[in-house]
């Protein structure tokens, strides 16, 4: 008998055992996620005129303070293995609608588009893209009507280029849905550069028509939401327009305005989280209407 109840102690000790390791007390570890982020976009993708611009295409540069490396930097800290393809092209503009405007007016300073430069170069591995097009876009629609063009009907030839780079702009987003189909899109807009301190000497005229374009440009860029590209809006955020957040050309943004960019479009990034971009904020009307 007493052998019987020692056999029958070791027993029950035996399963606890068993049924403590089972069921462990420890917090199960978040598993890793890999990411394979592409970066589309021109000057602003290698981080010019932050602290520590990166060379083009350079996936490492690992003290870059442009969007694309601060947002690399929080994928990682956040527990995320990340894979960097910047395609940004300084200088590029979206399409050849745009590049033969710049060759018009003698601009020969601009080596390629978006569409023929850049997407050929995304990996069909990526699973996250963003998009940040229209500054250089911009800046070439509002030389050439400063230059002259559309005479009396600017506002028609403005028109006519928004319309355009517009349906370049759907074409671009296509694109990349075919070159890399299962990737998240994430298209950042335009802030009101006519507030921009860049074109602080310009008349007020001046300003008002670079207003109208980059307003039109975001117009356009919103409207891809309705095919669920993710927009981060720069446009209605204050603290894009604070004199501190541009570097010393008063177009590119330094540390601090890189920095916010990557703060608004984190979440649409990481998470696939944004809001809808607001389409009646007073950014949209800091000069008067043109």
């Amino acid at each position: 008998m007493d052998r019987y109840l020692i056999f029958l102690l070791l027993s029950l000790v035996l399963v606890g055992c068993k049924r403590s390791t089972d069921t462990p007390t420890d917090p199960t570890p978040t598993p890793n996620i890999t990411v394979s982020y592409s970066a589309v976009g021109a000057s602003d993708g290698i981080g010019f005129g932050g602290s520590v611009p990166c060379l083009p295409f350079d996936p490492d540069c690992p003290n870059g303070t442009g969007y694309v490396y601060v947002l690399k930097r929080r994928l990682i800290a956040d527990g995320r293995t990340v894979t960097l393809n910047n395609r940004s092209l300084p200088g590029a503009v979206l399409s050849d609608a745009v590049l033969t405007l710049a060759r018009d007016i003698g601009r020969n300073d601009i080596i390629g588009t978006f569409l023929d430069q850049i997407v050929p170069f995304i990996p069909p591995s990526s699973t996250v893209i963003t998009v940040f097009a229209g500054g250089n876009d911009t800046n070439v629609i509002a030389q050439n009507v400063r230059a002259g063009r559309g005479g009396a009907d600017a506002r028609g030839f403005i028109d006519t280029q928004v319309r355009q780079w517009g349906s370049d702009f759907d074409e671009l987003i296509r694109r990349l849905r075919a070159r890399a189909p299962t990737a998240r899109l994430v298209a950042i807009n335009l802030p009101n550069l006519g507030a921009a301190p860049y074109v602080a000497n310009l008349t007020t005229l001046e300003r008002s028509i670079v207003q109208y374009i980059a307003v039109g440009l975001t117009d356009r860029i919103n409207a891809t939401q309705s095919s669920g590209v993710l927009v981060v809006d720069l446009m209605c955020d204050p603290r894009v327009y604070d004199g501190s957040s541009f570097s010393s050309d008063g177009f590119h943004p330094n540390d601090r305005g890189y920095a916010l960019i990557a703060e608004l479009t984190y979440p649409a990034l990481a998470n696939g989280i944004a809001a809808a971009p607001s389409s009646s904020c007073a950014q949209r009307r800091l000069l008067p209407a043109f």
